[in-house]
């Protein structure tokens, strides 16, 4: 049976906390370094309200893993773009969970209106790497020696995928609800 991918809850809550904070402890998929706290994970929760989003793949309840929509810059003429994550437990890797929550994400970010996704991957997470390019994202470009993380440098690969459209729709709509103070 398939896991059911839904847009994430307060409730989900703890299950992405811990498949995060695994992968801050254990792995370089994050440039954070320290665990986050419960008053945190609610505050970022928060901060993907539409047209942002965090999306999860859950069975029997269970968050197996989880992937979000985040803004990519703060500056106003950035509002048509957006960055991605996306995380799956570490005992369930490679059972194809992280491809069905990008394909989801790929969708809620057409359906929100964004016109390109960014995707910014740690150099040494090829995996990541070829599911983004499975999902038509192009890399762009490679940020060297941008993060230091268990006592090594880091490269991060940047990679992009248009969505096409005009971008505006949904931005429109949120700027008229006055959500978003700039929309052409």
């Amino acid at each position: 049976m398939e896991p059911m991918v839904r847009v994430a809850r307060v409730a989900d809550l703890p299950g992405i906390a811990g498949i995060y904070n695994d992968a801050i402890l254990n792995s370089t998929a994050t440039f954070d370094v320290e665990p986050w706290d419960a008053p945190q994970q609610r505050r970022w929760l928060r901060q993907h309200a539409d047209p942002y989003r965090v999306i999860v793949a859950v069975e029997g309840g269970e968050v197996l893993g989880w992937a979000s929509l985040s803004p990519f810059r703060t500056k106003a003429a950035y509002l048509y773009t957006t960055e991605n994550s996306v995380y799956v437990r570490g005992d369930l890797r490679g059972n194809g969970i992280g491809r069905l929550l990008l394909a989801r994400l790929l969708e809620v970010a057409a359906e929100n209106g964004f016109r390109t996704v960014i995707a910014r991957i740690t150099a040494d997470n090829p995996v990541s790497v070829r599911l983004h390019e499975r999902y038509g994202f192009e890399t762009v470009g490679v940020e060297r020696e941008v993060g230091h993380k268990f006592g090594r440098w880091l490269d991060v690969v940047v990679m992009q995928r248009m969505l096409g459209g005009t971008g505006r729709a949904k931005a429109l709509q949120l700027r008229r609800r006055g959500v978003l103070e700039y929309a052409p």
